[in-house]
């Protein structure tokens, strides 16, 4: 850097300063500051006077977005503000913070989300430095049907504290209706911020109403509270009518939504549930429907504002209180929770209703503890390049028989079932900015997706193909059986033919004796995986979390210890240098 003085000779930055020198520098940058202070001030936005760090760990992408918006009420009000992914930041980092703001969600039974794990390492590490300079505040992000609601919000706010920082307020946690505490948390945070940096009282709209930062001008209007009602165009089976799976193709139209999205997105849809489901709920209720509920009928409230499905923790709780001598109440009595899980998976509302007998509540009293019915979120399977108009998505219908029930998936079965082409379903963006193919188009991608973990690398494969990139990329996909439950088998060829697929490595668990996942094949593969990461290649996994997820980290962890020889220690550290790099994302569920 070089800067030239009114005597026209040259000053080198790391060289020293004659005091002529450092007067004249110092009256430049003060000129530098007062013109930005003008520009402001005609642009209408405040002089800044400090600087907010909000940091966000995210595994779909809502609390970037809250985050985002964080930032822009702390912009609007003269603050100068840093959104950065929680991994991104090293302990130095966090130690030269003088205000923070952390949003972040949990995932799976109270875990951090991918991109938070390794923030929460360093800040439990021995060593990690003293913060008693910070001011801090957290968001959570839940949801109250899991025992550990929000728990790694609790875990950083606590340990926070414990090296030292201070709170400017106390942690919200957010469940599953998480806007108006956001942006309360949002709004006082802020407030908060600006009297302690001494910025003057807010003459404007409350900061949680600010865009999040990047956000267009005109953001879309649709959201979980105003789904967008897009003709499905198309509804096509995928899987065999022989396969024990249904795997099904949609397609929505954009209309004139406004919606824009990006390869590796999700899409959320607004489910209905089944008419069957709620009339039987209604028998047993021995309620007519017709109820009066704040002004709407109950069998309309249970078909599109209750989950009726699965039922809640609260639930659960009331009804082995008023049935002691149920097989729910046995259950919970001999205290374990997987022995819990294990009778509630698959039962519903109903299920359970019926366990409790006599003493199960009437509708006046069941209400209160039926959640709200959520929005179902997909991975989207196309590209916005090949398909500007379009989302597609990739979903598996849930079905099964249980007892003398049959039972179906609250969003896939109405997809399938109940929304026919040509008319409409409600529906919103999802974005997942950490999800997505690499800027640079000469750069390998790995892609382990079984099932409708495909759904991603489908759109991922299009786009490629659409930007005619340079670099190669490599699926692992799997499923039962080849014959049934080989979904685009027709335009994964093509696509090899084309030179875009560069290598497609299968594995049909039940085609053969000995059962093979994709993780057996990537072992199987292992110098040359190794060799495309040492190549710079990311890595990307969709699918199940609980198992195939897991099982898919493990086998990538022993084909990194065994190329490098330098054992476990040294293969975690591989992997969390790519996870640093953005090079080892997941979406899992």
């Amino acid at each position: 850097m070089t800067l030239m003085p009114p005597t026209g000779s040259l000053i080198l930055a790391d060289a020293p300063f004659s005091a002529e020198q450092e007067s004249w520098l110092a009256g430049f940058i003060a000129g530098i500051a007062a013109a930005e202070s003008r520009q402001s001030a005609a642009a209408g936005t405040p002089p800044v006077t400090a600087t907010v760090d909000v940091l966000f760990g995210t595994q779909t992408g809502t609390a970037e977005s809250l985050a985002g918006e964080a930032a822009a009420g702390a912009r609007a009000r003269g603050l100068g503000a840093n959104v950065t992914a929680l991994d991104d930041i090293t302990p130095e980092r966090l130690a030269a913070m003088s205000h923070l703001l952390v949003v972040t969600s949990t995932y799976g039974e109270g875990e951090m989300p991918d991109n938070a794990g390794l923030f929460w390492e360093a800040l439990q590490a021995e060593g990690a430095p003293r913060l008693e300079g910070l001011r801090y505040a957290v968001l959570g992000l839940g949801d109250r049907g899991y025992d550990d609601f929000c728990q790694a919000a609790k875990v950083i706010d606590t340990h926070l504290e414990q090296l030292g920082a201070v709170r400017l307020l106390d942690r919200v946690d957010c469940d599953v209706d998480f806007e108006e505490p956001a942006a309360a948390w949002t709004a006082a945070v802020v407030d908060r911020l600006a009297a302690e940096t001494g910025v003057p009282a807010a003459n404007t709209a409350p900061a949680a109403a600010a865009a999040p930062a990047g956000a267009p001008a005109g953001r879309s209007p649709w959201n979980r509270r105003n789904p967008y009602p897009s003709r499905l165009a198309v509804n096509r089976l995928l899987s065999s009518p022989d396969s024990a799976k249904e795997i099904r193709h949609y397609e929505f139209d954009l209309g004139d939504s406004g919606i824009t999205y990006t390869a590796g997105d999700a899409l959320a849809v607004t489910p209905v549930n089944d008419d069957a489901l709620v009339g039987l709920l209604l028998t047993h209720l021995g309620a007519s429907g017709e109820e009066d509920i704040d002004g709407r009928p109950l069998a309309e409230v249970l078909r599109t504002g209750r989950e009726i499905r699965t039922p809640s923790k609260e639930l659960v709780a009331d009804l082995v209180e008023r049935a002691p001598s149920s097989e729910l109440a046995a259950v919970v009595a001999h205290g374990d929770r997987s022995d819990l899980d294990s009778w509630l998976w698959g039962r519903d509302v109903l299920d359970l209703l019926r366990d409790a007998g006599s003493a199960a509540p009437g509708a006046g009293e069941l209400l209160p503890f039926l959640r709200p019915l959520q929005a179902r979120q997909y991975s989207i399977s196309s590209s916005p390049l090949a398909h500007p108009d379009r989302v597609h998505l990739t979903v598996a219908s849930i079905r099964y028989t249980a007892g003398n029930r049959r039972y179906e998936g609250v969003a896939s079965t109405h997809l399938a079932d109940r929304v026919g082409e040509g008319t409409s379903a409600g529906v919103h963006l999802q974005p997942n900015a950490a999800f997505g193919i690499p800027a640079d188009d000469g750069v390998p991608m790995i892609m382990i997706g079984p099932g409708t973990g495909i759904a991603p690398f489908r759109g991922f494969l299009h786009e490629r193909a659409a930007r005619g990139a340079s670099g190669d990329n490599w699926l692992f996909f799997g499923d039962q059986h080849r014959k049934t439950d080989f979904v685009y088998e027709d335009e994964l060829t093509l696509l090899r033919e084309r030179g875009v697929l560069t290598r497609l490595d299968l594995a049909f668990s039940r085609d053969q004796a000995e059962k093979i996942y994709v993780q057996t094949r990537m072992r199987e593969r292992s110098r040359e995986l190794y060799g495309w990461l040492e190549e710079g290649a990311h890595v990307y996994v969709c699918g199940d979390a609980s198992r195939m997820a897991k099982d898919v980290e493990a086998a990538l962890l022993g084909v990194i210890a065994e190329q490098r020889g330098r054992g476990d220690e040294d293969a975690a550290g591989y992997l969390a240098d790519l996870r640093r790099a953005k090079r080892y994302v997941r979406d899992v569920y």
